[in-house]
């Protein structure tokens, strides 16, 4: 198993972990950034991290392995891999995620949903409210990041290759505004509301 040290330094030899003044889909400001989609371009990192999240969950018996496109289609291919199951991706149809292009949960079948950053867990979520009403079971939720610090509860067992929180502020209240010395970016791919 990777230490928090080891997993850090995998995110940043990616280009994953990014530090600086970042404009977060929320519309608040942070100094770190965790674009984990940079993960995926290379298995020499998408392997160990996929593997500690599917380690965690080892002995469930896990059918499926279930994430929200677009972040974690690649992880739930990797982490179902690890395991020795099936996988499938629920997608966005009209705002809403949905099991599309031949998928489905079927009544007892043991789903392990993954998500590649967790921050206010909404994808996952979704993912879990559409095994439930298919009557399906959840055995747990994994992430490659927890941005909570461990706060985070889905109601099932919840593990991350790195739990750690990231400090976020307010525009009005963000120190690196009020010091001026970092360019705000936007990195990731949603627009701010």
């Amino acid at each position: 198993m990777l230490n928090n040290e080891q997993v850090i330094a995998l995110l940043k030899e990616a280009g994953a972990f990014l530090e600086g003044h970042f404009l977060l889909t929320s519309g608040r400001h942070s100094d770190r950034y965790l674009q984990c989609a940079r993960v995926f371009q290379d298995a020499k990192y998408a392997e160990p991290l996929c593997a500690q999240v599917a380690a965690h969950f080892e002995g469930e018996q896990i059918d499926v392995v279930i994430g929200p496109a677009m972040g974690a289609v690649q992880m739930a291919y990797e982490v179902a891999r690890c395991i020795g199951c099936r996988n499938f991706f629920a997608e966005r149809e009209e705002g809403k995620l949905t099991l599309r292009r031949g998928f489905a949960v079927t009544p007892g079948m043991r789903v392990l949903v993954v998500e590649d950053v967790v921050t206010t867990g909404g994808s996952a979520r979704e993912v879990i409210e559409i095994v439930k009403a298919a009557g399906g079971v959840v055995v747990g939720v994994g992430s490659i990041v927890d941005r909570t610090g461990g706060k985070m509860d889905f109601g099932v067992p919840f593990h991350a290759a790195l739990s750690m929180e990231v400090t976020s502020w307010e525009a009005e209240e963000c120190p690196l505004c009020k010091a001026g010395a970092l360019e705000l970016v936007k990195p990731g791919s949603r627009k701010v509301k």
